[in-house]
């Protein structure tokens, strides 16, 4: 069981879940106070010791899914001692032990011991009856028949779902059961109730299914591999280009508490940084003790002077999704600098921090720059010479060497003049200029981007696509 569980912490550390060693040591702990034969309370106690962040839990699921399967923690509690056979094969429905991709039904063998039309009457006469032995028992022999199963094959078990789904036929599944006794009658709510309840049997149905494939791929590839294919991101490190709808809510549930964060380590270290400059009259004193030799130096307090940011952001195509949570970002820990002003542009340039003038709430103001800000010139393609020139005829005049300006963008320029002179200007006005790209760096100076070109003027040219990310270099503006 320690190995199990030690593995299991592993792979959720190498999908992104901080576990320290305490924690190790508590889940391990808790272990041996509850009934390990009880699978769900296994499952409740290790979230409750490993699990900081509600974000995070279904990646946990899907590791526990696959670390301990039902099949997988059957063997477990054999090998333990903590269950007998027979108990076994009733939680399961009366099925037997198989290998991956073989029935567990009475035939055996490595095809389905039933006829296409025996199975979808079992599967009627289970759904219908709630009988969840005989639910199980169909969707095992489902799966050995339609998903086509190969020992060795690195896919994903989705592929074997979307095969096995396909041939069942759920749609006249569904129908069936809804046009039975429980769907009978004129009364509207009976009937709309009767739906509600056939659906949730049919995807129950879909759940078990997706059990057996996942327990069997388990069996052929071992926990450790198919924990690999199927693990998801965290909402830190999802790529923030690529993000589909669900996984923007995820990210933008994620700034607010990772904006308090950040405001919170950098004050942090504004407070620690406790020594100044060395005070030479105090020092010379001091030393008189000593006959002169200054052992014991005396510094002046320290007076940290929080930076401006000047913020650069093209907001055109896929790169504006990564823009406006950056801009976000800034904005939320904007206590933790002395200025913060906002600039977008795709072709043409417009300063949007007026946006974010008086708002509680910078979700708001980001949301209003695609109506409000003026970006478009002319053809509205990106084009960085062109808005850092307007950036340098209207506003280079205001950086000074307290000055950090973040510039955020993939540099395609649609083969566009460069302008690189502009950024070697910012860059000696400036304290630092830092470039944030979303772009995987391999994709970097290919095609029309000309990241090169600036490269040299800027102190470091960031890959910057996920929150983790960019939390890692917010982090660390001084």
């Amino acid at each position: 069981m320690l190995n199990l569980l030690g593995d299991f912490i592993g792979e959720l550390r190498s999908a992104g879940i901080p576990i320290s060693m305490s924690e190790h040591v508590d889940a391990a702990r808790a272990m041996e106070v509850i009934d390990l034969g009880d699978r769900a309370m296994v499952k409740s106690s290790l979230a409750a010791t490993l699990v900081k962040d509600g974000d995070h839990l279904p990646v946990f699921n899907t590791a526990f899914e696959v670390f301990f399967s039902t099949r997988s923690w059957q063997n477990a509690e054999q090998f333990m001692g903590e269950g007998d056979e027979d108990e076994q094969l009733t939680r399961e429905g009366g099925a037997g032990a198989s290998g991956p991709g073989q029935s567990r039904g009475e035939g055996g063998g490595s095809s389905s011991s039933l006829s296409a039309q025996e199975l979808a009457d079992l599967l009627f006469r289970a759904l219908r009856d709630g009988d969840l032995g005989a639910l199980r028992h169909a969707a095992s022999e489902s799966v050995t028949r339609y998903a086509g199963m190969e020992p060795g094959r690195p896919v994903g078990g989705t592929y074997y779902l979307y095969r096995t789904l396909r041939n069942l036929d759920l749609e006249n599944l569904e129908r069936r059961l809804t046009t039975g006794p429980q769907g009978e009658g004129d009364d509207q709510l009976a009937q709309r109730l009767a739906r509600e309840e056939a659906h949730a049997r049919i995807e129950h149905l879909k759940a078990e299914i997706e059990r057996v494939i996942r327990e069997r791929l388990v069996e052929d590839r071992g926990a450790e591999a198919l924990a690999k294919s199927v693990r998801k991101p965290l909402p830190e490190d999802i790529d923030v280009m690529h993000a589909n709808r669900d996984e923007m809510a995820q990210l933008e549930r994620a700034l607010r508490p990772l904006s308090r964060k950040l405001a919170t380590r950098l004050a942090r270290r504004r407070r620690r940084r406790r020594r100044g400059p060395v005070d030479l009259r105090h020092t010379v004193r001091r030393s008189l003790s000593t006959g002169g030799v200054p052992i014991d130096l005396r510094f002046k307090p320290p007076h940290p002077a929080k930076p401006e940011i000047f913020v650069i952001a093209d907001v055109s195509g896929s790169v504006a999704s990564f823009a406006r949570f950056t801009l976000h970002l800034v904005h939320a820990i904007s206590s933790q600098f002395s200025k913060v002003r906002s600039f977008v542009f795709v072709d043409g340039l417009d300063e949007v921090t007026r946006l974010f003038d008086g708002v509680d709430d910078p979700a708001e103001a980001v949301a209003r720059i695609n109506a409000e800000a003026d970006v478009i010139a002319f053809d509205g393609h990106s084009d960085y010479g062109r808005a850092l020139l307007t950036f340098h005829e209207r506003f280079a005049k205001d950086i000074t060497r307290r000055s950090t300006v973040l510039i955020l963008g993939d540099a395609r320029n649609n083969y566009h003049q460069a302008h690189a002179e502009i950024i070697a200007d910012l860059h000696y006005r400036a304290k630092s200029v830092y470039w944030l790209n979303p772009e995987p760096t391999a994709y970097w100076n290919s095609g029309d981007s000309i990241i090169n070109q600036y490269a040299p003027y800027c102190e470091r040219v960031i890959e910057c696509r996920t929150l983790r990310q960019l939390e890692a270099f917010v982090g660390e503006l001084e």
